[in-house]
């Protein structure tokens, strides 16, 4: 009946639901999404009222949990979504963080023995570390970074090309660089900015705010993702998933009062101790490709995120979302 069969983990968060969504879309599709919900929320979840979705709370790292799912459907792709996210998030849970690599095996195990096609696999613009390059370029990943998301990214990273290379497993690996959008949780520092911005707060920014980033809107991304997978594009590749429009942090927050008319002052909090990289700014060759247009800039994605229902909807509160 279908025509593909799609898992998604980390489905209820801000990436993995926003790809959900999407996936949802064309009824040729069945996914199944897998979140334990942790900081995943279930009104993130597809809307759309169809019998070609169906969600299940699991935990990924947990290899019975995980074995059962598998062995249920005939999965042909796999968006491997779920992980530990967030500066402060990883900063303090780091064994945590590293339990995200049993997650990385259950999957590729599975996907091996279950007769799965593709891995798709998020990584992140943490496996660059401090850059030796700008922009970024996929080819390049110096490893100079000790902390535990960016080590467990690479891992992961690894493992898919191991069982590339031994099992014929294909992937892609995906390295998003800050992907925002309406569904983001305060965690993030978008979402951050612009609920205190609108709410008169001060904008809290760490250090003195000239580190540098690239901010990618959700419907940028998951368009170039789709799109790879779609088309049959970047197999056994990686691709930068963000923005090349470098801002510093503290520009970043000038930009989210001057689009909200907000009046709140900026205020510089101490440096955090590790994370915190001077320079993010990928090259964004290949997802240029995929898109066959320019991103949106940063005022636009920003108005975007506003003008959502998903971020202006009072019921259930911003705040009560996040319990």
């Amino acid at each position: 009946m279908y025509k593909r069969k799609i898992l998604v983990t980390g489905g209820a968060g801000n990436v993995g639901s926003g790809l959900a969504r999407r996936l949802v879309e064309d009824e040729g599709n069945f996914v199944v999404i897998v979140d334990n919900l942790s900081t995943g929320r279930l009104w993130k979840l597809p809307q759309k009222a169809s019998t070609n979705w169906k969600f299940i709370k699991a935990d990924v790292n947990r290899t019975d949990d995980f074995s059962t799912i598998m062995a249920a459907y005939n999965f042909d792709t796999v968006f491997h979504y779920a992980a530990v996210v967030g500066v402060q998030r990883t900063l303090e849970n780091p064994i945590l963080v590293l339990e995200d690599i049993d997650g990385i095996r259950n999957v590729l195990r599975c996907a091996k023995n279950s007769g799965v096609k593709r891995v798709y696999y998020s990584s992140s613009s943490e496996v660059y570390g401090e850059p030796v390059e700008v922009p970024q370029r996929e080819a390049t990943t110096p490893l100079n970074s000790r902390l535990p998301y960016a080590i467990v990214k690479n891992v992961g990273e690894a493992y898919l090309r191991s069982f590339s290379q031994e099992h014929g497993l294909e992937y892609t690996i995906f390295r998003f660089f800050n992907t925002y959008g309406p569904r983001q949780s305060e965690d993030f520092v978008i979402t951050r900015f612009l609920r205190q911005a609108m709410s008169g707060r001060p904008i809290t920014v760490y250090g003195d705010g000239s580190q540098t980033r690239t901010f990618c809107h959700i419907d940028d991304n998951v368009s170039a993702t789709v799109a790879a997978f779609t088309q049959d594009r970047h197999v056994n590749d990686t691709v930068n998933i963000g923005s090349d429009e470098e801002v510093s942090v503290r520009q970043l927050a000038e930009v989210i009062c001057q689009v909200t008319g907000s009046k709140s002052s900026i205020q510089n909090l101490p440096p955090l101790q590790e994370g915190d990289m001077t320079r993010r700014c990928p090259s964004i060759e290949k997802m240029l490709g995929l898109l066959g247009r320019r991103p949106l800039s940063l005022r636009e994605g920003i108005q975007a995120t506003i003008d959502s229902a998903d971020f202006q909807s009072e019921v259930p509160a911003f705040s009560e979302r996040r319990t």
